[in-house]
């Protein structure tokens, strides 16, 4: 039966059929055909192995399935570790949390009401109808369920007898302990009498064992009887599938002749003539590869050539390239397995060499002899060493040349004063050993000599530093702008890109609906590059024939130095053209910062110029040299530094403050010690001062007369004449005279000097203010404790300060006051506004002055007023006329005169003999008063009316008091 059912063999493919022979693998694409398991066991089909995968529905209808799982939910809540359980129903139920949980109700969902189900109950409402009509129709199968449910059941029990062992899926009576579990030892044991015993036990096991056994095979039938249905009707239908299945096999077989036939006739020639043009396309690709391969296999002994010559750059392209056909166009070559390796150590060894060549350029340029010139040395050296530095991303080459320019700032000092004192005979070096102490030995034009030259061997050394900086400069901003560049271009290229695949996608459709091939639409031998896309596209398809190395590809290969590098040349500060290939690592970041690095880095070679040269003061500052330097030495000092620090900032484009700290400090120094020597040489005059009017030599008239035109210098000083010119006894001002003492005159010229020292050197203008308003101020004070306080007559031992003296004073005075306004504005023009408040020191000084000006004009006043009081307190009116107290009175008028009308001008000389004049008058009403005597036309009146007019003619025939007023009716008291 089984042989007479079993399905018949489905024909394959003929030996002949070649397409499917070569580009189809049977074993992978075609599956066997099978015959159909027979569904009954008893009359089993096909062979063993399909047998055994094939489904039963015997076997498989007890086996457990997702379906059969099962969870208990209060179980699976009950918490096992509690001490307590809850009586409660949903505490026991769902756990001891439910009572405690508040659900809060969701504001997303609505509120379901009963008026919601009213469309449903509508639309059900048929339905149950009609399930109802049904349900009384069709009888109920209460009975037929109940009796198969009881079978089932029954079945149940009886498998129920049946030991779990017999159940168990690793069931084996090989296994010892199984097979005691199942025949224990007991039953078969005869010793001890027990014999008939153990033979009952025996039989008894044996009954058991089959009636387990008759169990087994009553379910067997029953699930056997249970699907009959389903085998009688799998035996019907099984000769009806074997001649469907016959005839269904004769069709493939027609299909497969036709289709051989077909690809015989129509594909075969066209195929090979495609198989044919990718071979040749391979053929090139294979030569052109091993012409790849022959040229990297140079590449070593190229670098080696390269380095020979220090074309670092060319050595590290070429690396570079390597290394990029290494990983694309020739990855998983295996003779070049450690050729990657072997290129990654030898571009470390150039990392190495062009650090040290760098350091030994530095050297090398740095340390030439500075004679002036400032170009650059090897710039084409430089400019490939840079560029390698930075396409290795060796970015501390900066800090190599700024270690290499502070050794070069030292050894220029060293270098130019070993120079400068070899020349110099005096100094022995053998028994003066050290070099700073040969140093400080030259005298100040030596020193000054030296210092110069340093300076301007310093000054070439910046420019030449400046010159190497701008080319490095240079070269990274290439790098930078050819970065940037090549970004703009890739983005064009992207919208291109984009642009020409679309347009592309046209031409490729329309080829294709016209029926020709991609290929032919291109000349032989070669594609375009998106057709040859398009082509590959197709080809690894998954609806397109598999295919290994036969399949096209893009076309040979090109040189890949030409094809993945592009290079852009732009032209350096020295005319050298530098090459910027697009492999650069570094990004904008990172340039920008080491641009602005090697700014600093010229920054810190004027901080290193001037540190050097601070030292080389500070070490000839040690013995008080540069303290001991008198005006004229310190100013061409700090002229020499100033002009080096503004050359300096002019160069590298930042002031340098250290050389301008130590000149300034320096410079304080220098302005205390002159400070000090002329207060010391001002408070000598002071004291050894007699306070008489002295002559005034022919240079301080041209000092003052230099300063005529408001600006304060000092004037050179003339050739001495074959004739001498003579002193002039008082000093002319802009028309006016000054007769003043030989103090006043030395005082003026050490005015001068503190204003032309601020000339000379600016950074102490507010020093050199502070210290000249002390020095006024010292002036005055000490004038005054000399004349008005009589101090001079115990320093320098004068009888008596007289009237001549204080006039003379007052004069001296008045000629600083008249110079504090151009000592004012020749200040504020040096200082800064926002120092102008300083200004108002010689405002306090002028008051000062003022002030005691009008006090020595008081003193002369006063003397006057108690020679008044004393010869008119003994005036009698009586004859002679006039009388001896008006005579004598109009006598020391008259000396009065005399003594002040020369040094004083005719306004202040008619002011005070008003004020004299109204203190005569007092006391001689007063006198009057005192004897009783009134203008009463008597003869008492006529005589004192003599006397005064004695008074008065005499007053008014003195110089410059002819036009005063001297009302005398106010002597007079009232008629009573």
């Amino acid at each position: 039966m089984a042989s007479s059912h079993r399905s018949s063999p489905v024909p394959q493919g003929s030996s002949s059929d070649v397409f499917f022979k070569k580009e189809v693998d049977p074993a992978k694409h075609i599956r066997p055909v099978q015959s159909l398991p027979d569904v009954c066991p008893k009359e089993p089909t096909g062979d063993s192995h399909s047998l055994c995968v094939a489904p039963s529905l015997v076997t498989d209808q007890h086996r457990w399935t997702v379906y059969h799982s099962k969870v208990n939910l209060p179980a699976a809540l009950n918490d096992p570790t509690l001490a307590k359980r809850e009586s409660d129903f949903f505490t026991k139920t769902w756990g001891l949390d439910f009572v405690d949980t508040e659900v809060i109700p969701s504001f997303y969902l609505p509120q379901i009401s009963k008026e919601h189900f009213i469309a449903y109950q509508q639309e059900i409402s048929q339905r149950e109808k009609i399930h109802e009509r049904c349900k009384n129709i069709c009888p109920p199968k209460d009975t037929f369920d109940r009796t198969l449910l009881h079978i089932h059941d029954k079945s149940r029990t009886d498998l129920e007898q049946v030991p779990k062992i017999f159940m168990k899926p690793d069931f084996a009576l090989d296994d010892s302990l199984t097979f005691n579990s199942v025949l224990p030892w007991s039953h078969f044991n005869t010793a001890g009498g027990k014999g008939n015993r153990d033979a009952a036990s025996s039989k008894l096991l044996q009954e058991k064992l089959s009636h387990y056994l008759d169990i087994v095979e009553v379910n067997i039938a029953h699930q056997i009887s249970l699907r009959s249905e389903a085998f009688f009707h799998a035996m019907t239908s099984q000769h009806e599938l074997q001649d469907y299945l016959k005839k269904t096999s004769q069709a493939v077989k027609m299909l497969r002749d036709k289709i051989a036939q077909i690809d015989k006739v129509m594909c075969e020639g066209s195929l090979r003539i495609l198989r044919l043009a990718l071979s040749r396309n391979n053929c090139v690709k294979v030569y052109n590869k091993l012409k790849l391969m022959a040229t990297v296999h140079q590449t070593q002994p190229t670098v080696q050539v390269l380095l020979s010559t220090s074309e670092f750059v060319g050595a590290l392209d070429l690396i570079a390239t390597t290394q990029e056909v290494l990983q694309q166009e020739l990855q998983g070559i295996h003779s070049f397995r450690h050729l990657g390796s072997q290129l990654c150590e030898l571009e470390k060894l150039i990392d190495k060499m062009m650090i040290a060549e760098f350091s030994t350029y530095s050297h090398s340029d740095l340390n030439r002899p500075l004679d002036g010139e400032c170009h650059v040395l090897e710039e084409e050296r430089l400019v490939s060493l840079v560029f390698g530095l930075l396409k290795q991303r060796k970015l501390n080459f900066l800090e190599i040349y700024g270690e290499e320019m502070i050794i070069t700032a030292k050894n220029i000092i060293k270098e130019r004063v070993i120079n400068k004192v070899s020349q110099i005979e005096e100094i022995d070096t053998d028994v003066v050993v050290k070099l700073a102490d040969q140093m400080r030995m030259l005298n100040f034009p030596q020193w000054i000599d030296l210092l110069k030259d340093i300076f301007s061997k310093f000054t070439v050394f910046l420019q030449r530093v400046k010159a190497t900086l701008n080319i490095i400069h240079s070269v990274v901003l290439s790098v930078l702008d050819k970065n940037q560049r090549t970004r703009e271009l890739e983005e064009i290229a992207q919208q291109r890109s984009a642009a020409k695949d679309s347009s592309l996608d046209t031409e490729v459709a329309y080829l294709t609906h016209e029926g020709l091939f991609i290929s032919d639409a291109f000349g032989e031998g070669e594609l375009a590059p998106a057709a040859v896309d398009t082509t590959s596209q197709r080809n690894t398809s998954p609806n397109s024939e598999p295919c290994s190395s036969d399949s096209v590809s893009e076309p040979e290969c090109t040189d890949s130095s030409s094809s993945k590098e592009q290079a852009s040349a732009c032209a350096a500060p020295g005319g050298v053209d530098i090459i910027v290939s697009e492999d650069m690592r570094l990004t904008d970041l990172e340039l920008g910062k080491l641009a602005s690095n090697i700014q600093e880095l010229l920054y810190s070679a004027s901080d290193i110029c001037h540190d050097r040269a601070v030292k080389f003061l500070m070490s000839r500052a040690k013995d008080g040299f540069l303290e001991k330097l008198n005006s004229t030495e310190f100013i061409a000092l700090s002229r020499l530094m100033e002009t080096f620090i503004m050359d300096t900032e002019q160069i590298c484009g930042r002031k340098s403050t250290s050389l301008l700290g130590a000149l300034q400090s320096q410079a304080n120094k220098f302005v205390n010690r002159f400070h000090e020597e002329r207060r010391t040489k001002l408070s000598l005059l002071l004291d050894n001062e007699r306070w008489k009017q002295a002559d005034v030599p022919a240079e301080f008239q041209d000092l003052v007369d230099s300063i005529a035109d408001g600006k304060i210098a000092l004037p050179e000083k003339k050739p001495v004449a074959t004739e001498e010119r003579k002193p002039a006894e008082v000093l002319v001002v802009e028309g006016h005279q000054y007769a003043v003492v030989g103090t006043v005159l030395l005082l003026i010229r050490i005015i001068l000097e503190y204003c032309q020292c601020v000339d000379n050197i600016p950074s102490v203008t507010t020093d050199m203010l502070t210290r000249l308003t002390d020095l006024l101020k010292y002036f005055n004070s000490r004038s005054c404790q000399l004349v008005l306080g009589a101090g001079a007559l115990q320093v320098v031992g004068l009888k008596t300060i007289t009237t001549k003296n204080l006039a003379l004073s007052s004069r001296c005075l008045q000629l600083i006051v008249h110079y504090i306004p151009v000592i004012r504005a020749h200040f504020e023009a040096r200082l800064p506004p926002k120092q102008w408040s300083m200004l108002r020191h010689f405002d306090h000084i002028t008051k000062d002055y003022h002030d005691h000006i009008a006090e020595i004009s008081a003193k002369l006043v006063a003397i006057m007023d108690s020679l008044f009081d004393k010869l008119l307190s003994k005036y009698e009116v009586k004859a002679p006329v006039p009388s001896p107290c008006f005579r004598n009175i109009c006598k020391q008028m008259t000396k009065m005169h005399e003594a002040i009308f020369d040094l004083l001008p005719e306004e202040q000389t008619q002011m005070l003999f008003l004020r004299i004049n109204a203190s005569y008058k007092l006391h001689l009403k007063k006198q009057l008063s005192h004897l009783n005597v009134i203008n009463d036309g008597g003869p008492q009146n006529g005589l004192v009316t003599a006397d005064v007019a004695f008074y008065t003619g005499n007053l008014q025939a003195l110089k410059g008091l002819k036009d005063l007023d001297l009302n005398m009716a106010e002597i007079w008291e009232q008629k009573r």
